[in-house]
């Protein structure tokens, strides 16, 4: 029986996963696909860790710096986009290795989109300012009484997919969970290979630490500062990525440099942990890889 043309590699930020994918590709030709949702943006070569031009030179990458800055992807724009790329992949026989971190891209991979109608804007600035009003603690309650699943495994802090599903359930009278529950995955079982790399934690964090020293040393500070100039919407995900803030606050004359590069590895820590616990509790069953020490 053959082997799989598609290997999803997940892992936390730091974790090694992108070198992990670079040897293997260059050992089995294989196209590496971008599963970051902050890669995705020219504008953030150095903040997000993108793939350094020389090893994308080394072996094909695709949905890496595709996208601008004021322009917000979706999951489902990134699954189109991936979907695409695999059937032609597919036409060639060669293989493809999905690689990143964000998790929603592989739960869209392996378990689906949920076809949800739109929600009004009335109801969703509802969510927003009840969850302001109330706190999260609360919040997470009164979404318990509609969607408990969705109360139980969201992560705290995530104000965006708490709200979201507490939108879904008054807007459509069904579940969140319920919608994502009737999805049919975008990969078949059994057509791709998964792995996830998760170093030691205190190895991961002490990797996010040295990569941060690395992007200072690399332009972060003017990478940040050039995006900051466009005076793009705080709301958009390219706004949104580790470093952006903490550099542009520096920029700004408001923390000193040392303060901006603490921060910043702060937030990288924080990033990762949280990616460490979503793969945890989501891909429980996914072979581990180590990563790398060095």
């Amino acid at each position: 029986m053959s082997q799989p043309l598609i290997t999803l590699i997940a892992g936390a930020t730091a974790s090694g996963k992108s070198r992990l994918a670079l040897e293997t590709a260059e050992r089995t030709g294989a196209v590496i696909i971008n599963a970051d949702s902050q890669q995705l943006y020219a504008d953030l070569r150095i903040l997000s860790a993108r793939p350094s031009p020389e090893d994308e030179a080394r072996v094909r990458h695709d949905l890496y710096g595709v996208a601008d800055a004021a322009d917000a992807w979706s999951v489902g724009r990134w699954a189109r986009a991936v979907k695409a790329l695999l059937e032609t992949l597919a036409a060639d026989h060669r293989p493809a290795l999905i690689v990143g971190g964000t998790g929603l891209y592989f739960s869209a991979l392996t378990k689906g989109l949920a076809d949800i109608p739109p929600v009004p804007v009335a109801v969703r600035d509802e969510a927003g300012a009840l969850y302001d009003a109330e706190g999260e603690a609360a919040f997470r309650l009164r979404l318990a009484t509609f969607d408990p699943p969705a109360a139980a495994t969201i992560m705290a802090g995530d104000r965006q997919r708490l709200t979201r599903a507490w939108a879904v359930a008054i807007a459509t009278e069904h579940s969140l969970s319920d919608w994502q529950a009737s999805t049919t995955p975008l990969l078949a079982q059994g057509s791709y290979q998964r792995l996830v790399v998760e170093p030691p934690r205190e190895t991961l964090y002490a990797a996010c630490d040295r990569r941060v020293t690395a992007m200072v040393e690399q332009g972060a500070l003017e990478e940040a500062g050039a995006l900051v100039s466009r005076g793009l919407s705080a709301s958009l995900p390219a706004m949104k990525a580790v470093g952006v803030r903490e550099f542009a606050a520096h920029l700004a004359g408001d923390v000193t440099l040392p303060v901006a590069i603490e921060t910043a590895r702060q937030a990288t820590r924080n990033y990762a942990k949280r990616q460490l616990t979503w793969f945890r509790n989501q891909t429980a069953d996914w072979p581990r890889h180590p990563g790398f020490t060095s």
